[in-house]
Parts: C-alpha cells; sequence; structure tokens
C-alpha cells in the first residue's frame, strides 16, 4: 500500500510540475570559451531572500579515496517554511550550486522560490565546492594555490557532495520517502541533468534550464554559441552589429600607433595601463556575451545593474550618436550601459572578478574543455578558429595541466543522446529560449515521454 501510495504520489507530483514549468516558460520571452556568465535565470531581482536558514555541512574533500579523510565545510541555504513535512512525503527542491557564491543564485533564482508553497516544498541551495564560503583548505587562496589543490575541483566530487549533502539530510529530517527535485541554469542545469543521469535514486527529477551539455567535443558547430550572441544584436539593429564587426579592426589599428595603448586605456577609461588590445578584446567580447545571457525585457541586476532590454539600449547607444563620430567612442559608449549603466563607475578593472568565478577557468582546463570559434560572416566578434592546440598551451602555462577534451562525453554522455538518454534517462526537462547563448549547446528536441525540451524562441531561459 505505501508503495501504491508513493507512487500515486510521484506520479501526480511529475505531472504538476510539468504543467508548472509548461505555464511559467510561456510567461517568459528570456565568458565566452572558459567563463560562463549566468546560470540563475531570475524571474525578478530580489533584494532579500525567502526565509531560509545558512548552514555548513562537513564534506568529504575526496569522494573517490579511501585514503585520508579530509573534510571541509560546505555551505547551504535551507528553507523549510512552506514545507509540509515527511509525513506528507513533501519533496525537497534542491539547486545545483553553480561556479559562484550562493547566495547570489539564490537572490537571483525566483522561479524555484514561488513554486515552493505551491508544492509544499523544502528548498535547498548547496554551495558548488571552491565558490562563495566553501573553500576546502582553510582559505580561497590555499585552495586556488596550485594544481594539487584544484584537483578537487570537479563536476564529479561537486555532484557527489550533492548526493552526500541531501541524503545526510533526508536521514536527520526521517524524511527518505520524500522525492528530490533538482533545479540549475547553464553550468548548474548541466550539474543538474548530470546528477539526474547518475543519481537516479537521489533524485526523482531534474529541470535543465539553458544547459550546454552538447558543448563538447564536436556535438554542435563550434560557431554556435557567438553566432546566437551577434544575431540577438542584429535582429536589435544591423547598424550596430556592422559597428561591433567593424571595432576590432579599430581597436588594432589604434593599439599599433605610437602610444596608442595609452590613447585607448583614456578612451576606454581604464583603470590601468592596457598592457595589449588583446586584453581589451575579451573584456568588450565578455560584456557582449553576458548581454546576450541576460537580456530580460526588465530590468536586472544579477551580473551588472541593468535596464530591460539591455542589447536594445545598447545598440541605441551605439546608433544614437552623429554621423562622424569614431567607431571606437560609439563603442565605449554602448558597452558602458554593461558595465557603468548607474554612472557610479569612475574606472574599469579589465580583470574584475565580482562574483568570484575565477575558478572556471581550471574546471575549463581540465574537464569542461568546450570548444568555441567565431565565424567570418555569421558573427560579429573577430573571426577565429577553434586551436586546440593554443588553448592546451594555455593552460599548461596557467596551472600545469593538461586538458582532456573527451572526458566529459566518457563521464556523462552526449553522443548519440537522443539513443542513448531514451534507453535509461527519464524526468529531466530541458529549457531553453532561443535567444540565450548557451541554448545552442542544449537539449533542443524531445527525446521521449519524460526527456523534455521546452523551447521559446523569442525567449531566454529560465
Amino acid at each position: 500500500m505505501l508503495i501504491t501510495n508513493r507512487l500515486s504520489l510521484l506520479h501526480r507530483f511529475l505531472t504538476i510540475f510539468f504543467i508548472f514549468i509548461s505555464i511559467s516558460s510561456c510567461a517568459l520571452s528570456g565568458r565566452p570559451p572558459r567563463f560562463l556568465g549566468n546560470f540563475a535565470k531570475p524571474a525578478t531581482h530580489r533584494k532579500t531572500l525567502p526565509s531560509h536558514e545558512t548552514r555548513y555541512f562537513d564534506q568529504r574533500l575526496d569522494h573517490f579515496s579511501f585514503r585520508g579523510d579530509a573534510k571541509f565545510k560546505q555551505r547551504y541555504l535551507i528553507s523549510t517554511e512552506h514545507w509540509a513535512g515527511p509525513a506528507q512525503m513533501a519533496p525537497i527542491f534542491l539547486y545545483c550550486g553553480n561556479e559562484g557564491d550562493i547566495v547570489w543564485f539564490a537572490e537571483n533564482t525566483g522561479f524555484i522560490w514561488e513554486i515552493a508553497p505551491a508544492f509544499g516544498a523544502m528548498v535547498v541551495f548547496p554551495e558548488h565546492r571552491y565558490y562563495g564560503e566553501s573553500m576546502p583548505f582553510g582559505s580561497r587562496d590555499e585552495a586556488y594555490k596550485n594544481a594539487s589543490t584544484l584537483a578537487y575541483l570537479t563536476s564529479e566530487q561537486a555532484l557527489a557532495d550533492f548526493a552526500v549533502l541531501v541524503t545526510s539530510l533526508k536521514r536527520n529530517l526521517s524524511a527518505e520517502t520524500s522525492p528530490v527535485v533538482l533545479f540549475g541554469g547553464s553550468y548548474g542545469g548541466m550539474l543538474a541533468a548530470w546528477m539526474r543521469l547518475k543519481y537516479p535514486h537521489i533524485a526523482i527529477g531534474a529541470l535543465a534550464s539553458s544547459a550546454p551539455i552538447l558543448q563538447f567535443e564536436d556535438i554542435v558547430p563550434s560557431e554556435t554559441f557567438y553566432d546566437i550572441v551577434s544575431q540577438d544584436f542584429k535582429r536589435e539593429s544591423s547598424r550596430c552589429f556592422d559597428t561591433i564587426k567593424k571595432s576590432w579592426d579599430a581597436l588594432e589599428v589604434e593599439g599599433q600607433q605610437p602610444n596608442g595603448l595609452k590613447q585607448l586605456t583614456k578612451a576606454f577609461r581604464l583603470c590601468g595601463e592596457l598592457k595589449s588590445t588583446g586584453d581589451l578584446n575579451n573584456w568588450l567580447e565578455s560584456a557582449y556575451s553576458s548581454l546576450a545571457m541576460v537580456n530580460y525585457p526588465y530590468p536586472s541586476s544579477f551580473l551588472m545593474p541593468l535596464p530591460g532590454h539591455p542589447i536594445k539600449e545598447v545598440c541605441k547607444r551605439i546608433d544614437s550618436y552623429p554621423e562622424g563620430t569614431s567607431v571606437l567612442e560609439r563603442i565605449f559608449g554602448g558597452v558602458s550601459v554593461y558595465y557603468n549603466f548607474t554612472g557610479e563607475v569612475d574606472c574599469f578593472q579589465l580583470d574584475d572578478d565580482p562574483h568570484g568565478m575565477s575558478g572556471w577557468n581550471w574546471q575549463a582546463c581540465t574537464e569542461m574543455v568546450m570548444p568555441m570559434s567565431s565565424s567570418r560572416n555569421s558573427s560579429m566578434f573577430r573571426t577565429y578558429d577553434y586551436d586546440y592546440t593554443a588553448f592546451k598551451l594555455w593552460c599548461l602555462e596557467e596551472f600545469n595541466v593538461e586538458p582532456r577534451p573527451n572526458w566529459i562525453t566518457t563521464e556523462y554522455g552526449g553522443h548519440d543522446y537522443m539513443t542513448t538518454w531514451r534507453e535509461f534517462g527519464s524526468n529531466i526537462i530541458f529549457s531553453n529560449g532561443l535567444l540565450d547563448p548557451w541554448s545552442g549547446g542544449s537539449v533542443l528536441k524531445n527525446v521521449s515521454d519524460t526527456l523534455v525540451a521546452l523551447v521559446t524562441e523569442e525567449g531566454m531561459a529560465f
């Protein structure tokens, strides 16, 4: 009888869950290679979190070795305000933490908070190891010291953290029968989908929003990401697109002039003297890519304080200058919408990392190898092919580590996913808005009745 009731509850839960997702999908119209920018898609920007507690869990440093018992404190946020309790087998909604401070993601992930009361759900936000306050070895400096200390920063270890945490939590609350549903966006969405595939006994389902789990090896074309970003700008203004496309040559020409780098430093109001045009190129590329990831129809402040439809505002600024205005002056005016919409910034740091996401460089140099290129005709960015040899050399210089470009597909799959996941996968919703550049590496077609793709053509992901 208990098993029958539980299966009935599970079926009802998943049915309602899918309905909620479908309704929400209709309601929303929303770093490059090594830097996944926006992962949690806010319904609204929250200045304060709903009622919750901040707790810490003693987590093993290495889940896959029986040598040593080193541990670290993993931070997690938990809300039981609306939880109906174990007697009702009430669900647990677990957000798979991304590569940044977990409070930042919790503040900007409205959907999970909004639906929790309807389901009587507990909400848990575990922090990803090596980000925020969840630092092994006692501090960030020690954790990021070298390849030996960074070696435990992997998606596999992070998933094991989530699995151990939620298992312990359920045991302590006598909630072993409470179903767990996973949530996540972009990298967090990848983790949610992979955790459902790797730990089906722990979570009954997952919502993977804008999760580029196919952005590996040659599963999708390497130019996909930058092509989508470029089209997001072109649909607002072809003139804006052309200006950005011309700006890369203009930067190079100016940088090669006598005192050219000093002039660029002044023109772009940089805090420190520019060492190369490449650094400025990366800063601009990061802004355009991030704008495409947060191009919401309402004001938000997830990555930066921004107006609604920020790409429209950027292009409006670029196009508004009078005839004769230089390309670089237009570009500075446009990019200032992203970096200084409030007008409070006196100068710009090119290597600023306000959200503590620099650990992603290590992840990209080890297992998260996502090929990227920029096409000549479709892209507004500099034209370049994916050069794995150059990328490998950069990783060796930066971390003394060689990437494993085939590891993710070996560990989680991806090739011929329509066949393999249909056989052994279930209960995953892949939510995507096609204006989000990471949608190009996500699952855009239904794999089966329970591996479902929800796609909004002119929209962003959740």
